[in-house]
């Protein structure tokens, strides 16, 4: 296989963070993916009545944001800053970049995290208290609390990063197309690095409900753990989650100059629309198919050289049918002989998270040479007929992975990552 690189500059990941419904740390949840644990449960954050059609979520279990904050920043931060914070701080320091920032150009550094939602806990607090208090009662901080792209701001603020600094917003492709954009710019060489990922925190009572209300959540209330089920039958909605992940995205040059650990090599991505409906997928996956070509183009990858996916596999109906259908379309026979896991099942759906969480997972995939089961598979739908790994944590040797997201509105992102040999 030979790849390509249209524009000079190769681009590494050298540091990654995560906090998720599996772990809040990166060896904690990749072990717990290996392993099949499922994050779901009854929800904690807030008292859930029967009026709730869904009574659980995969939460982030046991956050601490005092680990990462000092109290003050915790009072004013929303609970997906304060998860962007986290992952971005470990990220760093799995970089090596601790005490490094000021060696390096910080003009040439940039921040790019992105949400779907943003602060949707402290837009509903502040809702409550203008409606039951009035108006002179709203927090001076509500709206930097609240808006999407303060966590990307944070972060550059707390390590004086001066390079380009925004959020991405594409509901559930959100931060794949930050990582997607990350890469473009290092790629291009408008920056050497750039710490990019995403955060959600929507475990929320209107969330919940509005999710809910538009029949996309599984009602699975009496067995949580086992209701994400991509790519099974009996599969009747996804599983709300929240969490966050980030990477340090940096050129080639700029991680052998410092003597960073390089953990895989983004090669391409594909970005596109479906032009098509508000939330479900266009037929057999057309935007999808376009964005898997597209990224394997831009890699200079051909089907064959694809041993793994990582699914958007949300573990609807009618996402899990169409990716199948895309990835077949795309793969033809070769489909038959990669493994197209959703660890979805086991994280549930982090919304605008899920993209960089995934995008991760497809790095240490190909780094370790181990495939996360796709759990919760009990009976076999004939039109996903696959290899999913479902049930069966998978060894295999894995050269290049894609990452798929999709977010409602259309938006899809492939993410094509490749093991580091060191060449």
């Amino acid at each position: 296989m030979q790849t390509r690189n249209r524009w000079g500059h190769r681009v590494v990941v050298t540091g990654v963070g995560l906090v998720t419904p599996v772990g809040n740390d990166v060896p904690t949840t990749w072990n717990a993916l290996l392993e099949g644990k499922s994050g779901a449960g009854p929800i904690t954050q807030f008292d859930v009545t029967e009026d709730f059609d869904v009574r659980f979520a995969c939460e982030v279990k046991g956050f601490d944001p005092e680990q990462y904050l000092d109290r003050k920043e915790v009072r004013r931060t929303d609970r997906f800053a304060q998860f962007a914070l986290a992952v971005a701080q470990q990220a760093v320091e799995d970089a090596g970049l601790t005490g490094q920032f000021d060696r390096l150009n910080r003009d040439r550094i940039g921040v790019i995290i992105g949400s779907g939602i943003g602060g949707i806990r402290t837009f509903e607090e502040q809702a409550r208290i203008m409606l039951e208090r009035g108006p002179q009662r709203i927090s001076p901080f509500f709206v930097p609390m609240f808006i999407a792209d303060i966590a990307s701001g944070l972060v550059s603020m707390r390590y004086g990063l001066r390079g380009p600094n925004f959020a991405t917003v594409s509901a559930c492709a959100s931060s794949a197309h930050a990582v997607a954009t990350a890469f473009r710019i290092v790629q291009r060489g408008e920056a050497d690095m750039v710490i990019a990922g995403g955060a959600e925190a929507t475990v929320t009572p209107l969330t919940m409900a509005g999710f809910a209300a538009m029949k996309a959540l599984s009602r699975r209330n009496e067995d949580p753990q086992r209701a994400s089920r991509p790519f099974d039958a009996e599969r009747d909605g996804f599983v709300l989650g929240e969490g966050a992940g980030a990477l340090v995205v940096e050129s080639l040059e700029s991680a052998l100059d410092r003597g960073a650990n390089i953990l895989g090599e983004i090669i391409g991505v594909g970005q596109t629309a479906d032009a098509y409906h508000l939330t479900a997928p266009a037929p057999e996956g057309a935007g999808a198919q376009l964005a898997m070509r597209a990224a394997l183009e831009d890699a200079g990858c051909v089907p064959e050289d694809v041993d793994y996916i990582n699914a958007h596999g949300t573990s609807t109906p009618a996402n899990d049918l169409n990716e199948t259908l895309a990835v077949k379309a795309v793969f033809g026979d070769h489909a038959y002989r990669l493994i197209m896991g959703s660890t979805k099942s086991m994280t549930g759906h982090l919304l605008g998270a899920a993209g960089a969480v995934e995008a991760i997972i497809s790095l240490l995939v190909c780094a370790n040479g181990e495939i996360p089961p796709t759990i919760n598979f009990s009976t076999p739908d004939p039109e996903c007929d696959l290899d999913y790994a479902h049930n069966r944590r998978v060894k295999r040797d894995v050269e290049v992975a894609l990452s798929n997201s999709f977010g409602f509105g259309g938006h899809n992102v492939c993410i094509a990552v490749r093991r580091w040999s060191g060449d």
